[in-house]
């Protein structure tokens, strides 16, 4: 596990929106952890770290509170609409060589034939993998595909270890020409047009 992905958590003890709003000002983030039957904890983390490690998803953390380490996954992260700032992240406890399911995304390389594009029907698979070796995407090569071309989730190569839990027929993506962009303008040449004058 990456060192960056370890981080200190302090207990908390004292709840309700007030506490956690001097949380937040305080450059600390509150978060609860919880699984394996084990009683919900209230901890305090701190939000830049955070903040740049939920940059990748599917995160594991590595916390250390009052010396013992706890393996957590972020199960859920509770953002303010507005100003996006994180408020509040739920843990789930999780266990070296432990498997979850978790949403991975399909990173596309390569480029298909000359005069198609390749759009996207889902982003994500849902994968069951170690706790511990979550990808942070997985690949698919679209160099040369030709107009028509399909990729399913069954086609795609995924890492060792990992098993493929989405519908193995689902399409993640497709090539086709791009839509002609004359229809519109004709449309918007017709628009323009002088009306006829009405017959008397």
């Amino acid at each position: 596990m990456a060192e960056d992905n370890k981080v200190v958590a302090e207990l908390r003890e004292k709840f309700g929106k007030g506490f956690a709003r001097r949380l937040r000002v305080a450059g600390k983030i509150p978060a609860v952890i919880y699984g394996h039957g084990t009683d919900p904890v209230h901890v305090a983390l701190p939000a830049h770290h955070i903040g740049l490690l939920l940059r990748k998803a599917n995160q594991v953390l590595e916390l250390d509170l009052d010396g013992t380490t706890h393996l957590t996954l972020v199960k859920d992260v509770q953002k303010d609409p507005v100003r996006q700032i994180i408020e509040h992240l739920d843990l789930i406890v999780v266990r070296k060589g432990e498997k979850v399911q978790v949403e991975v995304a399909v990173h596309v390389t390569g480029e298909p034939a000359a005069g198609t594009i390749a759009d996207f029907d889902t982003k994500t698979l849902l994968l069951e993998v170690e706790a511990t070796h979550i990808p942070e995407n997985v690949s698919v090569d679209i160099e040369g595909l030709e107009e028509g071309a399909q990729i399913h989730a069954k086609d795609i190569s995924l890492p060792t270890g990992a098993v493929l839990i989405s519908d193995p027929d689902t399409l993640v993506l497709y090539v086709h020409a791009p839509r002609g962009e004359e229809e519109p303008e004709t449309t918007e040449a017709a628009a323009e047009a002088p009306a006829a004058a009405p017959a008397e």
